[in-house]
């Protein structure tokens, strides 16, 4: 029986990195992240600061990133190899004939969710009704939130990256991560409460993803740098102070309160490791879970391209991709 061509390919890489290592080479990569070094991040940097990469083969220089990274058309456009981002990142990718693969879960669930002031009379979704949310333009859970409910005056308002608006207007509604704005909020005198999308149905992965040609070029060297990825997130979550010393060297705005806060609530609401029945799901991609959120995008007509769901993230991570 001949071997598949992805196995021959991914033996081959083994081999080629093992190569490396022994030389005592290392493969430079860059990783583009989602926002400024912060919490959020913490197991890309425990990873580098701990050799989790150097031990796998690997030189992963972190690029910061901010509120027009664009992280999927850079790393499509090579200017990095790797990027940071949520699933329906990669779904909308494909759709406009992208090929992007995601690699692994940085977090199961997303943190997004709606910023209100805590004596708001919205107490729920529907109760968005007639208001404004100061929204990312294009976002495709607002979308989702439009249809589900069937708004018909709930309107966007452009998102500025702050809350100094939220803070002087007791009516102002605004996206958040759960992880951050509650804390700025909260550190200005005001008292909030959060309405999480997940909670709606419309449950993205937050994610790192790839070049589908880099996945079957060099499926080993895409292996290698999940893996340690996820040992890194692993490791983050048991003991955070040494990477907070580096994430606030690289962004003085943070402080050790601030940091508290988004690793206090990452682990509350089990974020990175998921709520799975079987345990802990550090890194993992699940199919149903992806083709429902396929199913949504192209119930919102966001997707009308046909591609195959399996064909755009790993299984697990640290696994070569299944054949296109």
């Amino acid at each position: 029986m001949t071997a598949a061509p992805s196995i021959i390919r991914a033996a081959a890489g083994l081999l080629a990195l093992a190569v490396a290592l022994a030389a005592g080479a290392a493969t430079r990569v860059r990783l583009i992240t989602d926002w400024y070094p912060q919490p959020e991040h913490g197991g890309f940097y425990h990873a580098q600061l701990q050799g989790h990469y150097r031990e796998a083969g690997l030189e992963v220089e972190i690029v910061p990133g901010g509120p027009n990274t664009f992280a999927v058309q850079r790393v499509a456009t090579k200017q990095g190899d790797f990027g940071m981002g949520s699933s329906d990142d990669v779904l909308l990718a494909n759709e406009r004939g992208i090929p992007l693969v995601a690699v692994g879960a940085t977090m199961q669930h997303d943190p997004q969710g709606i910023l209100l002031h805590a004596g708001s009379p919205v107490r729920d979704f529907p109760d968005l009704e007639g208001r404004a949310i100061a929204v990312t333009p294009g976002a495709s859970w607002f979308r989702y939130l439009v249809k589900r409910y069937g708004f018909k005056r709930a309107r966007e308002i452009p998102h500025t990256y702050s809350i100094s608006a939220f803070v002087k207007d007791t009516n102002y509604i605004q996206q958040c991560f759960l992880t951050s704005e509650p804390f700025f909020a909260r550190q200005a005198g005001v008292a909030t409460r959060v309405l999480l999308i997940k909670d709606t149905g419309y449950d993205p992965y937050r994610i790192f993803f790839t070049r589908r040609e880099l996945v079957e070029r060099s499926p080993a060297l895409v292996a290698a740098f999940a893996d340690a990825s996820v040992r890194g997130w692993r490791d983050y979550l048991a003991d955070p102070e040494p990477v907070h010393a580096e994430l606030r060297r690289l962004n003085p705005e943070l402080s050790p309160e601030k940091m508290g806060f988004s690793v206090a609530a990452l682990k509350a609401h089990r974020f990175v490791e998921g709520t799975q029945p079987g345990g802990p799901a550090f890194g993992e991609l699940r199919l149903e879970r992806w083709q429902a959120q396929h199913g949504l995008l192209k119930e919102l007509g966001l997707i009308r391209r046909p591609f195959a769901v399996t064909n755009v993230f790993l299984p697990r991570a640290g696994l070569p991709a299944p054949p296109p």
